[in-house]
């Protein structure tokens, strides 16, 4: 029973306010009028006055009374083989899968879709990976506040890729609204029928200046710019070899699998072995070498400045997702290739200035996280930006962006290029959570980045942390689980924001400490004992400096400006 109403108080919502003694007193009484009622009736009903419960419970009388009925009317085809026969044809396998059941014919003999549906979810349950919704509704005037399915139901939230709250920021808010009065809601189409707009030229203008490249051009997402670039470019380039890392995101996957080209993976920042495999392909074969900045859910950075010199020599070209990392760092935004020469892009940031930003081939970048809107977007030299323009079917064929949101992004790029509190008020937050956390041993993936994602190594009980945190302390943070990251390194992940403040921080920090005391969660010592998970607990770890430096953060004239405070009333007390 215990275990029903805590699966009753995750999935509905009308029930997961209640407290778990209100659920026990309606699981004992029968409902009014039914004497003759079971107990648990009054649950039940008001379970049906659910929008997602009553629905969820009339699916499953169908789908039971259909597997209760549903007999099969033909044996199964499969023949039994021998052994020996198997061997004979292929080598023996460690384990098999089933991934299909043997037979989805009704009596009718056609293919019974819902059955299969229905397995396919079966299966993302049975390992965990089936991935739950939650109502949330972000409030602009009250940042980074929310309300739930309840609007009256309010929460923080502390997991959004709005990473500096643009996407309520007054710059761009009121730009859209001009646009949106002056041009209306939609494009009208792809931009080879509607037409070119000013607004599409003016914002891929103000990109490829910000990422130092000749030109840039606007899809409707990062993950159909990833992938149509990808597999356009690879799929032209004669034999082309892709070499990509073991972390890259899945948009990228796709474009290398959608190109048909040869792919070589290479373990996760490792050099010495992406340096092997490219010693393993002529010298003269085309090679793309594909990677990330800011690897979302371990907060890992990419080494950039290796990768181009291995780029160099075995002449390959250079493919860098700065997604997470846009609007983030350097003195303009442009991401962690700008950040690497600071200095030099803040004084001079200009094409052809030295820095290592104008080493890399290509960068592709999203407008839906930093920049608070939508789309998506690759920087590179002019021809590259027109081949992939006249070839790739992901951007041909897609209506673009509206009007409103390419202004709001092209007004949030000019404006982040100028403005760095945004992003030091970021940096500044994602370092006291992290040093708050691991001061109770709750264990953080050490990493140089904005991201702080906290372990668990087990999905159910990143659920039931996530669950906890929402019902009981008004927090959202979506718990992580595979395919996402592997199997044993379920988290947490949470972005601090410019908008938290310090009690948000303490509220948040005391409610994960209450959550670990409860369940016994493990904690860094934990890891520790046993070897160490994802960079947590492991022997010997390397030393991880935030990428964001003190002075880059003006945290060193702080200090100084508050020793001078300090010694100036020692002075007037005197």
């Amino acid at each position: 029973m215990e275990v029903a109403l805590v699966q009753a108080k995750k999935s509905c919502p009308f029930l997961h306010v209640a407290s778990a003694s209100s659920l026990r007193r309606l699981s004992a009484l029968q409902s009014k009028g039914a004497a003759a009622a079971k107990p648990g009736s009054a649950l039940l009903n008001k379970a049906q006055q659910c929008p997602v419960m009553s629905q969820a419970i009339q699916t499953r009388g169908i789908s039971t009374s259909r597997v209760v009925s549903q007999k099969p009317t033909t044996p199964v085809k499969a023949k039994a083989v021998e052994q020996s026969e198997v061997a004979a044809v292929r080598p023996p396998v460690a384990t098999v899968t089933e991934t299909t059941p043997a037979s989805f014919e009704t009596k009718s003999k056609h293919f019974d879709y819902e059955s299969f549906y229905q397995h396919e979810l079966e299966k993302k349950h049975k390992d965990k990976s089936y991935r739950y919704f939650n109502n949330i509704n972000r409030l602009a005037q009250k940042f980074p506040r929310a309300h739930t399915a309840r609007v009256e139901d309010e929460v923080t939230v502390w997991c959004a890729n709005d990473y500096l709250g643009m996407g309520r920021n007054p710059v761009l808010t009121e730009a859209m609204k001009r646009t949106l009065d002056r041009y209306g809601a939609g494009a009208g189409g792809t931009r080879n029928i509607a037409g070119n707009a000013d607004l599409h030229l003016r914002l891929e203008s103000e990109l490829a200046d910000l990422h130092h490249k000749e030109g840039a051009l606007v899809f409707s997402s990062c993950y159909v710019a990833n992938d149509a670039t990808l597999a356009t470019l690879a799929g032209k380039l004669p034999g082309c070899v892709i070499f990509s890392d073991a972390l890259n995101h899945a948009s990228m996957i796709q474009g290398i699998r959608h190109s048909g080209a040869q792919k070589k993976i290479f373990r996760h920042n490792d050099m010495a072995h992406l340096e092997e495999l490219l010693q393993s392909v002529d010298p003269a074969t085309p090679k793309i070498i594909a990677f990330e900045s800011v690897y979302s859910m371990c907060g890992s950075i990419g080494p950039i400045r290796e990768i181009v010199d291995l780029a160099k020599k075995y002449g390959a070209i250079t493919f860098l997702d700065e997604v997470h990392a846009v609007g983030m760092y350097g003195p303009r935004g442009a991401g962690v290739a700008e950040h690497l020469d600071f200095d030099l892009n803040a004084a001079h940031p200009t094409l052809g200035n030295g820095s290592i930003l104008d080493e890399i081939d290509i960068i592709t970048g999203t407008l839906g996280k930093a920049y608070g809107v939508v789309g998506g977007y690759i920087a590179a030299s002019a021809s590259l930006v027109d081949m992939v323009r006249s070839y790739a079917p992901g951007f041909i064929f897609t209506t673009s962006l509206p009007p409103a949101v390419v202004s709001g992004a092209m007004q949030s790029v000019k404006y982040l290029k100028v403005s760095n509190m945004e992003r030091q008020m970021q940096q500044i937050n994602s370092r006291v959570v992290k040093a708050r956390l691991n001061e109770l041993g709750i264990p953080v993936v050490p990493n140089p980045s904005h991201i702080v994602p906290v372990l668990l190594g087990d999905a159910a009980q990143a659920k039931l942390a996530s669950d906890e945190l929402l019902s009981e302390h008004g927090i959202y943070v979506q718990s992580i689980n595979y395919p996402t990251v592997p199997v044993g390194e379920e988290r947490l992940r949470i972005t601090p924001t410019p908008g938290h403040n310090q009690g948000m921080i303490d509220h948040l920090v005391d409610s994960l400490e209450t959550i670990w005391n409860r369940y016994g969660f493990k904690r860094v010592n934990d890891w520790v004992a046993q070897g160490g998970r994802a960079g947590v607990g492991m022997a010997n770890p390397p030393k991880v400096s935030p990428l964001w430096t003190d002075a880059q953060l003006g945290l060193d004239k702080e200090v100084i400006q508050q020793e001078k405070a300090v010694k100036q009333q020692s002075s007037n007390m005197l």
